[in-house]
């Protein structure tokens, strides 16, 4: 099985990485700290997450299924706006008694069919996604963009 990475970029920056990582090449000139690579999961376990960080952060029902954004790319899909918001709240999310909500999420999303790690692995992509999310710039028009082979 392939993997997925997952990017913060403008729009033609996401179409020129795409395009890299549909050659094969690699994303290596990215800046660090913007791109999650994830093997062995693909864009429908990326869905699955949207909507458990959503139901985490009391905003279940919003549209979490991902879309392609260009033409060029078959395999280039934007992220949602409402999904980029639930992920991002899973690093301030307060909740009563109910321990936390970013673990929780990892937990349940390391528990679903077929995923190839397990909790503590899943806490890892978890935090980090939830970081890309964070650091969108609508000033700089960028996007939460997933590339998956």
């Amino acid at each position: 099985m392939g993997f997925t990475e997952i990017f913060v970029a403008t729009h033609d920056a996401a179409l020129k990485r795409a395009g890299l990582l549909d050659e094969g090449g690699s994303s290596a000139g990215s800046p660090s700290g913007q791109a999650l690579r994830i093997p062995g999961v693909s864009d429908f376990e990326i869905e699955q997450l949207g909507d458990l960080a959503g139901a985490a952060v009391h905003a279940g029902g919003a549209d979490y299924e991902l879309a392609m954004v260009d033409v060029a790319s078959d395999s280039l899909l934007g992220v949602p706006p409402a999904m980029v918001r639930a992920l991002a709240e899973l690093l301030s999310y307060e909740t009563e008694g109910e321990g936390n909500v970013l673990d929780d999420v990892a937990e349940r999303w390391a528990a679903q069919d077929d995923m190839p790690f397990g909790a503590d692995e899943a806490r890892k992509y978890v935090q980090q996604l939830a970081e890309l999310a964070a650091g969108i710039d609508d000033a700089e028009r960028t996007g939460l963009y997933v590339w998956s082979s």
